[in-house]
């Protein structure tokens, strides 16, 4: 049993952090897949207030050329979020923000469709004490498609030289 002497909040970490130096292009950091519903929709549609009928009317969308109501992009995009993956917990004490995305979206997602976002190290830049990491953020769904691809940045602390 742990006494208020020997607890210690670091104890707690889910992984060890790491420094941005001991970053590593390629590296990988995937969430859990999401098989979407009509609720999730509905919930972002109130969150949003974005009322296209895209959205939430089914005939409204097959007579516009979906095969049913779209998932909002931006909660596709969501789902690239990096509190979803390890790589917040990976960086720990670090971070400094989260400053710059882009997205495409590249296939139209619906209810049921199961996505399979991931978030991939592709540039490390250090710059005095700070240090950008640049992430590739794909989705892709159940069928193996790439539905989203974009790139996300981050300003993190660097380690002061000794």
């Amino acid at each position: 049993m742990e006494t208020n002497n020997t607890f210690d909040p670091n104890n707690f970490l889910i992984v060890p952090a790491r420094t941005f130096e001991q970053l590593e292009v390629g590296e990988i950091f995937r969430a859990p897949s999401r098989t979407l519903t009509d609720a999730h929709s509905a919930a972002f549609q109130t969150v949003s207030c974005d009322n296209h009928p895209v959205h939430y009317d089914e005939v409204w969308a097959k007579k516009h050329g979906h095969k049913a109501p779209v998932v909002h992009g931006l909660q596709v995009l969501a789902f690239t979020a990096p509190g979803a993956t390890m790589f917040p917990h990976v960086i720990g004490e670090v971070f400094i923000a989260f400053t710059e995305l882009t997205c495409k979206f590249l296939k139209e997602v619906n209810a049921g469709d199961t996505l399979y976002p991931a978030l991939e190290i592709i540039a490390l830049t250090p710059q005095g004490e700070t240090g950008i990491v640049e992430t590739a953020a794909t989705v892709h769904n159940q069928r193996g498609e790439l539905v989203l691809a974009g790139t996300h940045k981050y300003l993190l602390k660097t380690t002061p030289e000794a």
